[in-house]
């Protein structure tokens, strides 16, 4: 980017790369889950992560595709430490199949990315009857995370090392519904836009973190749970929106930088997981690899303790 590049308190700017975040740092010993790792800055995410040392399992839907990235990964990195292990969010059976195979491994698990999403797609219900954006971008990753939960906790009190969540969320959070979520309508057809949907699954992401960053923190568990917004970065995600794929075709080209590239995208979620100034921080909005400030919704912590309850009849009750 190179209009908005002004350095926070953290030392970095929105010009800032992942690998530029985690130089100097040794992430050996450590093992990380990358949610949606064959795409966008989630290969961005895994390549760095196994760069700095860390054992990465990439999350993926399409399992060839994540092998191939493996692969490219692994020929300029010859000692990065990977796997591939299949997972699709909009189903609760393959969520529930990947913890399940993850906790046979035996692994100790110290960060988990969820950074997998969609965008703006058509109304669309699941094999489990909820709605798309709001299982693929939230539900599917709050039942992932409770399953791994106490794989974490054990992780993080047998190693003496800090555990941390990273969320990617997105400003987009700000465009959600007038309501923010639509409880009683989470699942109807009636009154859905595809980027009402996206802005509420996105703040649903940030109610999660915070939520969960509170209940650790009461329980006294030495895990960290954080979301971001990575910035706006010209991806697939935007596959579904003819509309924002110009937009940042147009304005990269007038403004000179206005989206970021992949490894800059990246930046913030490296940042999170691995940084050792984010020692002991937990229930914070990062963007630009510095603390922000979501919309007053997404600090709202009666919504999110009622998006709690919602998850979990919709996520442990199917």
């Amino acid at each position: 980017m190179g209009i908005f590049c002004k350095k926070g308190s953290s030392g970095f700017s929105s010009s800032s790369t992942a690998e530029q975040v985690t130089e100097g740092i040794d992430g050996t010993g450590l093992v990380a889950i990358v949610t949606g790792a064959t795409s966008g800055i989630g290969i961005e995410t895994a390549r760095v992560l196994a760069l700095r040392g860390v054992h990465v399992i990439m999350a993926v839907r399409n399992v060839a595709s994540g092998n191939d990235i493996k692969e490219s990964i692994l020929k300029n990195h010859p000692s990065a430490n990977i796997d591939v292990m299949e997972l699709d969010l909009s189903s609760l059976a393959s969520v529930r199949k990947f913890a399940s195979d993850f906790i046979a491994r035996g692994l100790p698990l110290h960060i988990l990315i969820n950074n997998a999403g969609i965008m703006a797609t058509p109304f669309t219900l699941t094999k489990d009857n909820i709605e798309l954006q709001f299982q693929t971008n939230h539900i599917g990753h709050f039942l992932l995370t409770n399953l791994l939960l106490e794989t974490m906790k054990k992780t993080a009190r047998e190693s003496g090392r800090e555990g941390r969540i990273v969320v990617v969320a997105s400003d987009g959070h700000k465009f959600a519904y007038k309501e923010g979520i639509r409880f009683d309508k989470i699942n109807d057809k009636s009154g859905y836009t595809g980027f009402g949907a996206y802005g509420q699954s996105k703040l649903a992401n940030i109610l999660h973190s915070n939520e969960l960053a509170i209940r650790l923190k009461e329980e006294g568990v030495n895990i960290t749970v954080n979301s971001l917004h990575p910035g706006s970065i010209a991806t697939n995600i935007m596959r579904h929106s003819r509309f924002l794929t110009a937009l940042n075709k147009v304005l990269g080209k007038v403004l000179g930088g206005f989206t970021k590239t992949l490894a800059q995208g990246a930046a913030t979620t490296c940042y999170v997981a691995l940084h050792p100034q984010l020692q002991g921080v937990t229930g914070e909005y990062f963007e630009d690899c510095n603390v922000s400030k979501p919309n007053t919704q997404a600090r709202d912590a009666e919504m999110a303790k009622k998006l709690w309850d919602l998850s979990m009849d919709l996520s442990l009750t199917k």
